[in-house]
C-alpha cells in the first residue's frame, strides 16, 4: 500500500475546497493576495528601499493598489530593489484579480443557471400549490386567477419535472395576463421530498396534485401525496390536498394515504356521470361548467341565523338573487332535503350566487306568485331509449354504466368504434347491466359510408367520443369534427335533428365545433380542472359535487317548462321556485330554446335568475331543478 504524503493531503484538502465552489475560491484567492502583499510589504518596511522610508501600513496599502490596478505602477519612483518588489506585487496582482474576475464571473453564471432551472426556494405565505403538469394546469390557472382578484398579493407555485423557462413560456401563450396573481414556477420531482422543500408547503393554502401523463399515474400521484403527509418536516396542521385519480381501484387507497387531508377527485367517474347525464338532457353540461368556474355565480355556504327554526323549503324563497340547494348539517352536505327539514343552530345553508357577499336574505314578504300558472301535470311514464355511442376511449365502460342508473328498463345501447379493445371491454360491461343491452359494431365513425348504414335517425342520443388513449390530443379532436360534419349533413338531408353530445379535449377545438351545430359539448379536461380549482378553494364542495353526479338521491335535471307553468304566460321565477317546491324540488334556473344555439347567450342557459324578473315560457323551454328524478 502506497504511503500517503503531506503533498497528497494538502492536495486532497485544496481538492475538498475548491470543490465547494466560488465562495470557497474567492476565499483563497483573498488570502493568496494579502499574503503576498504582506510579505513583500514587510521586506520593504525592514528593508528601507522605500522612498521617504513610509511605516509597513503605507506600504501594504500601496501593493494593494498595485494588485488592484496594474497601471498604478507607471508612477513609481525610487531604487531598483523598491521597484522590483513593486512590479512583484503588480504581477502577483494580474494573477489573482483575473483568476478572481473568472470564478466571480462563473458563479454569477452558475447562479443564473440555477435561478432558470428554478431551484431556489419560494418564500411565500397563503399560496396555492400546484403538484406536476398537464394540459388541466392552465385552466386551473385561469380560474385561480379569478378566484383571488379580492386577495391581497395572491401567489400560485407549480412544480414540475419540465424546464422552468418552458413552463413561463406556456403558462404566458395559454394563460395570457394573470393580473395580481403572481404565477412562480420550479423544477423538480413532485414525489421527491427534498424537491418539495422548494415551495414552501408548510405555509401553502392549498396543493392540487396533477396527475401525470403516463400509463401508472395513480401510482404516481399517490407517491406524491405520501412525500407530503409522511414528511419529517411536515407543519403538524393539516394540509389542504387536492388530488386527481383516474382508476376507481385506486381510490381506496388514496384515502388510505391521504386520511383527512387530502381531497381525491374520481376523474374518469365525473366525466363519465357528466356525458351520461349530459346525452339525455342537452344543455346541462353548460349548467356543471357554469357551477364549477369563478366565473358567473358559484356555490356557497352560509351560516344563516334567522331562518334557524325554519324549513328547508321556507328557505327556497328567502333570497332574491341566491338559489338555494341544500343544508350542510353536521359538516355532511345535503342536496335538496326533504322540504320539511327543520333548520338548525349551526347549518350552514347552500346555495348558487354571484359571490359569498351576495348571499343575503331577501327580506321579502310579497313575492309575486302566480298560482294560477302553477300547473301539476300527472307523472310520465319513462320510455325505453336507444343511445349510439360512435368512438371509444377508456370512459366507455363508465359511461354506459352510468346510463343504466337513469334510463327505462328495454333501452339499448349500440357502440361503433375503430378499435378491437372496445368489444373486449364491453364484454366485461354488458353483464352487469339491468335495464340496457349493450350491441358493438367495428367501424370508422369518419368513413361516410359507416355512418349511412347505421340508422342514426333511429337513436334518441348520440354520443361521440374522441380517441384519447390512442391519439394526441389534436388527432383525437379532429376525427370528433369530421365525425360531427358528417352527422349535421345526415340530420339536414333526413330532415331529423339528432340529439348529439360530443366530448372534447381541446377547449379550443370546441369554437371550431359550432358550426356542427352539435346539443352539447364535453370537455373532458376542462371539467375535471373546474372542479380541482374550486376543491382546492373550499373543501366542503367535494363531498356537494361528489353528491350532485352520485345517480343516487338528488341531481340536477332539466324538465319541460309546461310541467310547472303555463306556457306564454308572463311569471317570474318565484312563481317557478314555487312550482317545483310544491313537488319536492328546487328550482335554479332554466333554458331558453330560442337562445340554445348562441354562445354569447349561454346557449339559453340562465342558471340563478332574478327571482322577480318576468319571464315567458315556450314549450321547448326548460326549467333546471334539483330532484331525486
Amino acid at each position: 500500500m502506497k504511503k500517503v504524503s503531506w503533498s497528497d493531503r494538502l492536495r486532497y484538502a485544496l481538492d475538498n475546497t475548491f470543490s465547494k465552489g466560488a465562495t470557497s475560491m474567492i476565499g483563497w484567492l483573498a488570502l493568496a493576495s494579502f499574503l503576498l502583499i504582506g510579505l513583500i510589504s514587510l521586506v520593504v518596511w525592514l528593508t528601507g528601499i522605500a522612498p521617504g522610508r513610509p511605516g509597513f501600513a503605507r506600504i501594504a496599502w500601496m501593493g494593494l493598489l498595485r494588485t488592484l490596478d496594474a497601471g498604478t505602477m507607471g508612477a513609481d519612483e525610487g531604487t531598483g530593489a523598491f521597484l522590483l518588489s513593486m512590479l512583484a506585487v503588480t504581477l502577483g496582482g494580474v494573477f489573482v484579480i483575473s483568476t478572481l474576475i473568472g470564478v466571480i464571473t462563473t458563479g454569477i453564471e452558475r447562479k443564473l443557471e440555477d435561478l432558470r432551472k428554478g431551484r431556489s426556494r419560494v418564500i411565500e405565505s397563503g399560496h396555492t400549490v400546484i403538484l406536476g403538469w398537464s394540459h388541466q394546469i392552465f385552466t386551473i390557472i385561469s380560474e385561480l386567477v379569478i378566484a383571488n382578484e379580492n386577495q391581497p398579493h395572491p401567489c400560485i407555485a407549480v412544480l414540475s419535472p419540465r424546464d422552468k423557462v418552458e413552463m413561463e413560456d406556456d403558462i404566458r401563450s395559454q394563460v395570457g395576463s394573470t393580473g395580481r396573481t403572481r404565477v412562480v414556477c420550479r423544477h423538480g420531482d413532485p414525489m421527491d421530498m427534498n424537491a418539495l422543500e422548494i415551495v414552501n408547503l408548510s405555509t401553502a393554502r392549498s396543493i392540487i396534485i396533477l396527475a401525470p401523463d403516463s400509463e401508472d399515474s395513480d401510482a404516481e400521484t399517490i407517491k406524491t401525496m405520501l412525500a407530503i403527509t409522511n414528511n419529517p418536516n411536515r407543519r403538524p396542521e393539516p394540509y389542504h390536498i387536492v388530488a386527481e385519480i383516474r382508476d376507481p381501484n385506486n381510490l381506496t387507497v388514496a384515502r388510505m394515504v391521504g386520511r383527512d387531508e387530502v381531497e381525491v377527485v374520481l376523474i374518469g367517474d365525473l366525466v363519465s356521470r357528466v356525458i351520461a347525464q349530459t346525452c339525455r338532457q342537452s344543455g346541462l353540461s353548460v349548467v356543471y361548467t357554469e357551477l364549477l368556474d369563478f366565473a358567473g355565480d358559484e356555490i356557497y355556504f352560509k351560516e344563516e341565523p334567522a331562518l334557524v327554526g325554519k324549513s328547508f323549503a321556507d328557505a327556497l324563497l328567502a333570497y332574491e338573487d341566491s338559489a338555494v340547494i341544500g343544508l350542510q348539517q353536521n359538516g355532511t352536505p345535503r342536496l335538496n332535503p326533504p322540504m320539511d327539514t327543520c333548520i338548525e343552530p349551526g347549518d350552514r345553508i347552500i346555495a348558487i350566487s354571484a359571490d359569498d357577499d351576495s348571499l343575503v336574505l331577501s327580506g321579502l314578504t310579497e313575492l309575486g306568485i302566480d298560482n294560477g300558472a302553477i300547473r301539476h301535470p300527472a307523472a310520465a311514464v319513462p320510455l325505453s331509449e336507444r343511445t349510439i355511442i360512435l368512438g371509444w376511449n377508456w370512459r366507455g365502460p363508465l359511461i354506459i354504466n352510468e346510463l343504466d342508473h337513469y334510463v327505462a328498463p328495454g333501452s339499448e345501447v349500440t357502440v361503433v368504434a375503430a378499435c378491437r379493445e372496445a368489444e373486449e371491454q364491453i364484454m366485461r360491461v354488458c353483464s352487469g347491466l339491468q335495464r340496457q343491452k349493450v350491441a358493438f359494431i367495428r367501424g370508422d365513425t369518419t368513413d361516410r359510408r359507416t355512418l349511412d348504414r347505421l340508422g342514426i335517425e333511429g337513436y334518441d342520443h348520440v354520443v361521440i367520443l374522441c380517441y384519447c388513449d390512442l391519439l394526441d390530443r389534436q388527432q383525437a379532436d379532429a376525427r370528433t369534427l369530421i365525425t360531427l360534419l358528417h352527422l349535421r349533413e345526415i340530420s339536414e338531408r333526413c330532415g331529423h335533428l339528432f340529439s348529439i353530445v360530443s366530448e372534447m379535449l381541446d377547449i379550443r377545438n370546441r369554437n371550431l365545433a359550432e358550426v356542427t351545430r352539435a346539443d352539447d359539448f364535453v370537455v373532458s379536461d376542462k371539467l375535471v380542472s373546474l372542479m380541482l380549482a374550486q376543491v382546492s378553494e373550499n373543501k366542503a364542495l367535494n363531498a356537494l359535487f361528489a353528491d350532485i353526479f352520485d345517480p343516487e338521491g338528488s341531481e340536477i335535471y332539466m324538465k319541460p317548462a309546461t310541467d310547472y307553468v303555463q306556457a306564454g304566460r308572463p311569471v317570474n321565477f318565484y312563481t317557478i321556485a314555487e312550482a317545483a317546491r310544491q313537488r319536492g324540488e328546487a328550482a335554479i334556473g332554466y333554458r331558453l330554446q330560442a337562445g340554445a344555439g348562441d354562445a354569447a347567450q349561454s346557449y339559453g342557459v340562465v342558471v340563478n335568475p332574478d327571482k322577480s324578473n318576468p319571464v315567458v315560457f315556450s314549450e321547448a323551454d326548460r326549467v333546471i331543478v334539483v330532484a331525486e328524478e
